[in-house]
């Protein structure tokens, strides 16, 4: 019974030092690596398309870069850029990467970057939790328990699921990826 609960105890050790969970959104920071603060997602019903949003901080004095993101409750997990067209309209265009700037950060925010979650394979109801992966270029995966929220209350419209994606139909279209 002492092997059981000392292998339990390791085991729980080893997990929370490989920083595999930064929960609840709060602010992570020991000072090391690269690190998400202030995380959230954008509630949403199943079928529909849902945004992650969050302060990536890099510690290191080499630039990184975000290369993609993963979670189980989307059909496809795509980076994203909002940016206002010269007719007035909104445009997503996904990035093969998002550069985190060496002793820098970058925010992910409605209206700017961000993580899309397309095809919901569930309702992301406010008060609930997603699992989201990041991967990077050096600092490799962090993942992430993400709260969900009212995008109202974030100061966020919550379009990311309405604009244009290559100037189609949101819901069918393909992103426009950038060189």
């Amino acid at each position: 019974m002492k092997k059981i609960f000392a292998f339990l105890f390791a085991s729980a050790l080893l997990l929370s030092a490989c920083g595999g969970g930064m929960a609840g959104g709060e602010e992570h920071t020991d000072g090391e690596g690269v690190e998400a603060h202030d995380y959230w997602a954008r509630a949403a019903m199943a079928g529909g398309n849902s945004a992650a949003y969050m302060l990536i901080h890099n510690h290191g004095g080499e630039a990184d870069a975000l290369i993609s993101a993963s979670s189980d409750v989307a059909d496809a997990v795509e980076l994203h850029l909002s940016q206002m067209n010269s007719d007035g309209t909104m445009e997503m265009i996904q990035q093969e990467k998002i550069d985190v700037p060496a002793d820098g950060e970058v925010e992910l925010k409605p209206g700017s970057y961000h993580i899309m979650l397309i095809g919901l394979k569930q309702d992301l109801m406010a008060g609930s939790e997603i699992t989201l992966t990041l991967t990077f270029e050096k600092a490799g995966e962090v993942t992430l328990t993400v709260p969900v929220k009212d995008a109202a209350e974030m100061g966020g419209s919550g379009m990311e699921g309405e604009m244009h994606m290559g100037g189609e139909d949101p819901m069918h279209a393909e992103a426009t990826p950038t060189p």
